[in-house]
């Protein structure tokens, strides 16, 4: 919870004069190809020219096929790659590609007539066509065309780069052959009516077809898809085929997939409309020592951090710090769990921290998380678990493992996650992709705006933490990219001690609350729309709460219960 990032933005006002942000399509004539070559990227970097190694192919996020180009700026680079282009002279030609990120420039040298370029100040978190059109010259027949970041700002995405215009003797791409069959289907995460069918990608694919029974269900882009709308306790046969331009491809082996008979009996009780989240430290750090016992009744969630990592991939274990918490037996504390679980309270196993090292990057570590989150919530009573992973997540393996959980436990699991801010500036991000995936099981994102430097608001300008319009400019982007105001909450400090930076007054908190709900007490930002459902607040931690004479609970606490 307590690892300090920081992100320097510029404003557009401090960029490059003349540039203009283009989002035409345009469209080719008939006759015309596409000059460039490998624009997709799934040939790596063949046919491309980038600065100081900045660029490389990643697989994930991709625009279409299986790979994508990656520009990192750095210092004095803007990480510009480019190729060579064979063109006709006296030709008009229309450059374009789709992209990710922050400020990214596409653009053409060397055409003999007057050079182009244009540039976006921002994709919005998805993929945005960035187009312009060049003329060359009476002797032109190389245009060198281009396409980079700027200084200081993160990482872009290019894909589905081309050159359309008359074919200039260079040779264009071969066009796409029928892609083969995806291999490695698989299910996971079932639920009574749902299940989550999985696969590996397929070179060359566009998007993909799903068969349920025999008969196509589903057209998605990637995997994996959610399969909902089913009977319980009911085995179904599964298969995928990958399509392109050139056709649909066979279809894959079939799997079946069989959905549980449902219900929980045992549920946990419910989360309220309105809650408030606190984390529990397992360990004294100068803070004041608690057993779970001691935590505020002012607490609708406790989050016990850590789950410990172990030696199998995905797999977590749970040590109680008996003596680091004055000699805390693991039956007081399996005690205690039981008691807040009959007060109506929902204790949770937090995942990761600033030194978490669990990583879930394939499907066997996905199902161990399950398996052993499962295990721990039934040793100890545990309702659920927090995802608090400091170091990234794969949204694919993720959603897989949370939904295999949810399948087990049943329709009460509680499951929180704790982004840094930076983890919930885009949708195309880890985190918020992930919420997204499991946007109907998740219960609360409570994202942490402290240890986090300046960031983008919703409305696209730059606000600084420790202000009310940090925290609602910044819960914007969660409630208009798609969270339901209820997955919503505000992660701040509970005292100074708590936190590197970012600490706010409890006052500050309440004011954010209030203009995210009610549209009063609000900053220089003022959300478009108000909020009522939102779910409350969260603090890192209950430890520091009560080091501080409860002052963050005994404020904060009646301002979420009160909230509409």
């Amino acid at each position: 919870m307590n690892r300090i990032r920081s992100l320097a933005l510029l404003g557009a006002a401090t960029l490059a004069a003349g540039g203009l942000t283009a989002l035409a399509t345009g469209s080719a004539h008939a006759a015309d190809v596409n000059v460039a070559r490998n624009g997709g990227f799934e040939s790596g970097l063949a046919d491309w020219t980038c600065s100081s190694g900045s660029g490389a192919v990643v697989s994930s996020p991709v625009y279409a096929g299986a790979g994508a180009l990656k520009g990192t700026p750095a210092g004095q680079d803007n990480a510009q790659c480019s190729q060579t282009v064979t063109v006709k002279p006296n030709s008009t030609y229309t450059i374009s590609e789709q992209v990710q990120g922050s400020y990214v420039y596409l653009g053409a040298t060397g055409t003999g007539t007057q050079d182009v370029s244009t540039w976006t100040p921002g994709s919005g978190g998805g993929w945005q066509k960035l187009s312009t059109t060049f003329t060359t010259g009476p002797s032109t027949t190389r245009v060198t065309v281009w396409t980079h970041g700027w200084y200081g700002q993160p990482a872009y995405v290019v894909d589905d780069f081309s050159v359309f215009g008359p074919d200039g003797g260079g040779g264009t791409d071969p066009g796409p052959s029928v892609p083969g069959a995806p291999g490695g289907t698989a299910v996971s995460g079932q639920s009574a009516n749902g299940l989550t069918l999985s696969w590996n990608a397929v070179s060359g694919a566009t998007g993909y077809y799903v068969y349920q029974d025999g008969v196509r269900v589903k057209t998605v882009s990637g995997s994996p898809a959610q399969i909902t709308g089913l009977a319980a306790a009911t085995s179904y046969s599964f298969q995928v085929s990958a399509y392109n331009a050139a056709g649909e491809g066979p279809k894959s082996a079939a799997v079946t997939g069989t959905t549980t008979g449902g219900g929980n009996p045992n549920p946990n009780p419910s989360v309220p409309k309105h809650a408030l989240t606190g984390y529990w430290q397992n360990f004294n750090n100068g803070a004041t020592v608690q057993k779970i016992s001691d935590v505020s009744s002012q607490y609708d969630i406790i989050a016990v951090s850590f789950a410990d990592a172990t030696t199998t991939p995905g797999a977590i274990t749970f040590n109680l710090d008996s003596a680091g918490l004055g000699g805390y037996t693991v039956a007081q504390f399996k005690a205690d769990i039981a008691a807040k679980k009959a007060a109506g309270k929902s204790v949770i196993l937090s995942i990761g921290g600033e030194k978490g090292t669990i990583s879930v990057n394939d499907s066997a570590s996905a199902n161990n998380l399950a398996n052993s989150a499962y295990a721990l919530m039934q040793e100890y009573g545990f309702s659920g678990i927090d995802i608090d992973l400091e170091n990234g997540l794969n949204p694919t393996y993720m959603t897989q493992a949370l939904r295999s959980l949810s399948a087990k436990a049943g329709s009460s699991l509680v499951i929180t996650m704790a982004p840094q801010t930076i983890d919930m500036q885009s949708t195309a991000g880890g985190y918020f992709k992930t919420a997204l995936n499991i946007k109907d099981i998740l219960t609360v994102v409570n994202m942490q705006y402290y240890n986090s430097g300046s960031m983008n608001g919703c409305d696209g300008k730059v606000y600084s933490q420790g202000s009310v319009d940090f925290l609602t400019a910044l819960a914007c982007i969660q409630l208009e990219g798609g969270l339901d105001p209820s997955q919503v909450g505000i992660g701040v400090p509970a005292s100074p001690s708590g936190a590197g930076s970012g600490y706010v007054s409890p006052t500050i908190v309440n004011n954010a609350l209030d203009c995210l709900a009610r549209g009063t007490n609000c900053g220089s930002f003022k959300p478009s729309k108000t909020y009522p459902g939102l779910r409350g607040a969260m603090t890192w931690s209950t430890n520091w709460d009560a080091k501080a004479g409860s002052a963050w609970s005994n404020s904060v606490a009646p301002k979420v219960h009160g909230l509409p």
